[in-house]
């Protein structure tokens, strides 16, 4: 009888111990999801803000600076569940304004805007890089979130389920092929 409720014992802490360990891992998981979207945040304001600086700095033609300055002031502006879409369209406006290589070239040619196309450059690159980071989390933390044993332990706790950061973030070919 007492060995029996020793390995009962045994077995209930092991379990415990489990458990415990998933919804640690489980926690982590949540707090990379939470940097990565600071990230991630971070890096489309960053672009947001490098193409509003260029759509107002007398470089471009008035059409090309009208266009990037009202995707990127939307993209700036939009509240959480307009962002994907508002980001989206700051990218097909990067796209459109640069679509030719004579715009990038243009830009380059005029004071500080060597500058400034390096600065674009970097800051559309480094958005897809983020927005892998973030929806690669969000997967990790999905996938464990559907097992059993997470769902009937509750190890989620009261944590929404993890969304993906879905977006057009291609980048113009004239800024893609300067930074290759």
């Amino acid at each position: 009888m007492t060995a029996t409720l020793i390995w009962i014992l045994v077995a209930l802490v092991a379990i415990g111990l489990y458990l415990s360990w998933t919804a640690g891992r489980l926690d982590r998981l949540h707090a990379r999801i939470d940097a990565a979207r600071a990230a991630l945040d971070a890096q489309l304001l960053r672009r947001a803000s490098v193409a509003q600086e260029l759509a107002t700095s007398g470089v471009l033609d008035p059409a090309a600076s009208i266009v990037l300055y009202e995707a990127a002031h939307a993209a700036r502006q939009a509240e959480e569940e307009q962002r994907e879409v508002a980001e989206s369209e700051l990218s097909q406006a990067l796209r459109a304004v640069f679509e030719e290589s004579q715009q990038v070239e243009a830009v380059r040619e005029a004071p500080g805007g060597e500058e400034a196309a390096r600065e674009l450059t970097e800051a559309v690159r480094r958005v897809p890089m983020a927005r892998r980071f973030h929806n690669d989390a969000v997967r990790a933390a999905r996938a464990l979130r559907r097992h059993r044993k997470v769902r009937w332990f509750r190890l989620a706790g009261h944590a929404p389920f993890p969304m993906a950061f879905e977006m057009d973030d291609e980048a113009p070919v004239a800024l893609a092929d300067r930074a290759a």
